[in-house]
């Protein structure tokens, strides 16, 4: 099977209370009406929740799937190699329009002791109020006693590293250092594949049915490094902008034409700004696609001026 265009998938939303329904005002997404929409899962591959082609020969199929049946060609024989039973990363837009709860995921050494999946991600600012922040790692100074300190007596923002946010910031997050996303942010969020998630803190806000949202505080206090201190935006002309064991990711100005990923490697493309072409195709802020490892025209061009895009491969 020989692949002539990039790949897209349809979003899915999720309903969250701290969203809101900026993906629709700024980027064009078709937000269910009335819904307070804080995650747009671009690429999932996951037992509950699943991407599923828009376009191409492949139209319909779900990213699962092109995982277990099309990698060599989609993905490419390196990727073929894994022992991954599913794709191994997930991107997500999110919509702060209220802050998150404080939260961790547990480190590898941990997980499976906990009965969960370590995650390791990043975030990319693609849209910021003026007062927007981020919250990552520990204020220096902070041990484990002052930080169930501020548990017990509800100041737990004060142990927190806080960050003011941009358009274009960037921080990693590997799992164990503990974060949340203030509110006034819109990100772009790469990660590993895995949903689980400790909530030590959450602002003493009530869910969506009056009752205090579910914490797991002794789940937290076990995950979080507390030797993890004010950590800070990757410099913005690092390349890669990100590398980890998990994924490497690059920020690009497109100003002229690109080879996103060499032959026989996928790569998925992020818009920032501008708008770029491929294979045919035309892309604008705020759409993900996934180049195949078998197309053979793989070159991006820009077209339109400032255009910037995330490029994230396999490490």
């Amino acid at each position: 099977m020989q692949l002539t265009e990039p790949i897209t998938f349809e979003p899915l939303y999720m309903e969250r209370i701290w969203g809101g329904r900026r993906l629709a005002l700024l980027y064009g997404k078709n937000l269910p009406n009335g819904v307070r929409v804080g995650e747009s899962w671009e690429l999932v591959d996951r037992p509950e929740a699943q991407s599923v082609v828009h376009n191409g020969l492949l139209r319909g199929k779900t990213l699962h799937e092109l995982w277990s049946n099309h990698r060599a060609a989609v993905f490419g024989e390196r990727a073929a190699a894994l022992a991954a039973p599913r794709f191994p990363l997930l991107f997500k837009m999110l919509d702060a329009e209220e802050r998150l709860s404080v939260q961790v995921h547990p480190p590898a050494a941990l997980a499976a002791q906990m009965k969960g999946e370590p995650k390791t991600e990043m975030w990319h600012v693609i849209w910021a109020e003026h007062d927007a922040e981020l919250y990552a790692g520990l204020r220096a100074g902070t041990t484990r006693a002052s930080f169930e300190h501020a548990l017990a007596n509800g100041t737990v923002a004060g142990e927190l590293h806080r960050l003011p946010s941009r358009a274009g910031d960037t921080i990693f997050i590997p799992s164990g250092r503990v974060h949340a996303i203030g509110a006034g942010n819109v990100i772009v969020e790469i990660q590993q594949n895995s949903d689980t998630t400790y909530r030590v803190f959450d602002w003493n806000r009530l869910g969506t049915d009056g009752k205090a949202r579910e914490l797991h505080v002794a789940e937290s206090l076990r995950s979080i490094d507390f030797e993890d201190p004010e950590p800070q935006y990757q410099p913005p002309g690092a390349s890669p902008l990100v590398a980890c064991p998990y994924f490497e990711v690059d920020r690009r100005v497109l100003d002229a034409p690109y080879q996103a990923a060499p032959p026989g490697e996928f790569a998925v493309v992020t818009l920032l700004t501008g708008a770029a072409e491929c294979g045919g195709m035309r892309f604008k802020p705020g759409e993900f696609f996934l180049l195949p490892a078998n197309m053979e025209d793989r070159t991006l061009l820009p077209a339109e001026p400032t255009t910037s895009l995330l490029i994230t491969r396999l490490p």
